[in-house]
C-alpha cells in the first residue's frame, strides 16, 4: 500500500536556502522511490481556510516514506526549508485498491454499538 508524505506549507517563500532545498530534494527521494504528486501551486479552497500551499510525495509504502524522511541526506537539507517556511508535515498510508468508505462506516458503527 502506498505511503504519502504530505506537507502544508503555510508561508511559502523563495530565497537562496529554499532554492537550494528544491535543487537537492529529488536526489534524496530517488533512493526511496519517492515522487512528487503535488508540489505547490494554487490551492482552490472549498471549505474553511487554507493559507499557503501543499506538497504530496508518494512512496511505495510508509516504511519507505519514513526511511526517506529520517535519512541523513534529507535531514541535511531539511533545515533549509524549515528555517524559512512555516508548516506541518505528516506521513500517512494510502488505501487498498477497491477501498469503500461504507465499509469503514460499518466498522465504526459496530465499534460504537459494541461499546454501549
Amino acid at each position: 500500500m502506498a505511503g504519502y508524505a504530505i506537507a502544508h506549507l503555510r508561508t511559502p517563500t523563495g530565497n537562496d536556502e529554499v532554492f537550494e532545498y528544491l535543487e537537492r530534494i529529488q536526489a534524496t527521494l530517488d533512493p526511496f522511490n519517492g515522487r512528487f504528486l503535488v508540489h505547490g501551486g494554487t490551492v482552490d479552497v472549498l471549505e474553511g481556510t487554507w493559507p499557503g500551499t501543499i506538497v504530496i510525495i508518494e512512496f511505495p509504502d510508509t516504511d519507505s516514506a519514513h526511511a526517506w524522511y529520517d535519512s541523513a541526506e534529507y535531514q541535511t537539507i531539511l533545515p533549509l526549508r524549515t528555517g524559512n517556511i512555516e508548516g506541518e508535515a505528516v506521513i500517512v498510508a494510502g488505501v487498498e485498491p477497491g477501498y469503500d468508505a461504507s465499509m469503514t462506516a460499518a466498522t465504526m458503527r459496530a465499534q460504537i454499538n459494541g461499546a454501549r
